[in-house]
């Protein structure tokens, strides 16, 4: 029960990473260039496949959803951190703090089921290339990027509904640089066990959906693979899933550290880090993998450079 005499917490500081004011100069531009990046890099991928009638296909249709999500995954957070480093007042309003939180977790989840979608387009391709055609149709691929987006949806629904019955009486600092479910439910004056585990099954529920759809991708994809005669032919077909492998394993490895280990392991810095992994490098790392590992957006960048020097 909350007692009269407790006061309402309407706000929330977030420390962030350091109370250093020249650490915070450095880390300010430090993440502002990610962010720059983060956002030109994906941007230009989206453009070069939009601008590439050859890469009007579902690998590059996923590539191009996924780049869009990166941006919405980065500007949820990076925004608001920029101006806590330069800011005197590190503030959040409660609301504010659980909508950062509701869409952060939108694009968290829409961004893992893409990534599952795009790993059933490779098992298509490799395991079944005859009927590749059929089984990723044009309506297929609008179908599985809808349904990320509304796995997404239901889950950052659900857990917003769920912060939004926390009350909050003090203290209000958030050790951390964006709000996110666990540490505002430290925060909480009512009883948060029904809701943490609530956050426990739904982060497994939606996590595990995800990888296992990956996973068992993946497996039929290496069976199908090593059964690959030629080495040359084995080497063609694990290289268009090497790139998809990299960005999964730094998905799903800290994001699930992060919210399926108990509370008496968890360290601040710890973390700080593996939330500025899933939600700020991973971000920056698509466009650079996707970009290095695949000849043809190598291609169709130069292709695009090459008309830019024509014209001028």
């Amino acid at each position: 029960m909350i007692m009269k005499n407790q006061t309402t917490v309407t706000e929330f500081i977030l420390l962030g990473l350091s109370s250093d004011p020249q650490m915070q100069i450095f880390l300010f531009s430090m993440f502002l260039l990610i962010y720059l990046i983060t956002l030109g890099g994906n941007i230009v991928i989206m453009v070069v496949i939009r601008a590439d009638s050859h890469l009007h296909t579902p690998m590059y249709f996923f590539l191009f959803h996924l780049s869009f999500v990166d941006i919405c995954y980065s500007s949820v957070t990076v925004p608001k951190m920029l101006m806590n480093f330069i800011a005197e007042h590190k503030t959040i309003s409660v609301n504010g703090c659980i909508a950062q939180m509701f869409l952060f977790s939108l694009s968290a989840v829409t961004e893992a089921f893409i990534l599952s979608a795009m790993a059933y387009d490779r098992y298509a391709a490799i395991c079944d290339p005859l009927h590749y055609v059929q089984t990723m149709s044009k309506g297929i691929c609008v179908q599985l990027v809808s349904g990320a987006w509304t796995m997404g949806f239901f889950y950052a629904l659900l857990n917003a509904v769920f912060a939004l019955k926390l009350h909050f009486c003090g203290p209000n600092q958030i050790n951390h640089f964006s709000c996110e479910l666990p540490p505002l439910l430290q925060l909480s004056c009512t009883d948060t066990f029904t809701k943490q585990v609530v956050l426990l099954t739904s982060s497994l529920v939606f996590g595990l959906s995800s990888f296992l759809l990956t996973l068992i991708s993946y497996i039929h994809i290496i069976s199908t693979i090593l059964r690959i005669c030629s080495s040359e032919g084995r080497h063609k077909a694990f290289s268009t899933c090497s790139s998809h492998l990299i960005v999964v394993g730094l998905l799903y490895v800290t994001s699930f550290l992060q919210y399926t280990k108990p509370s008496s392991v968890s360290s601040v810095v710890l973390d700080e880090i593996f939330s500025i992994q899933y939600s700020i490098l991973t971000p920056i790392l698509n466009p650079i993998i996707y970009s290095l590992k695949h000849k043809e957006v190598k291609r169709a960048l130069r292709n695009i450079l090459g008309k830019f020097r024509f014209l001028n």
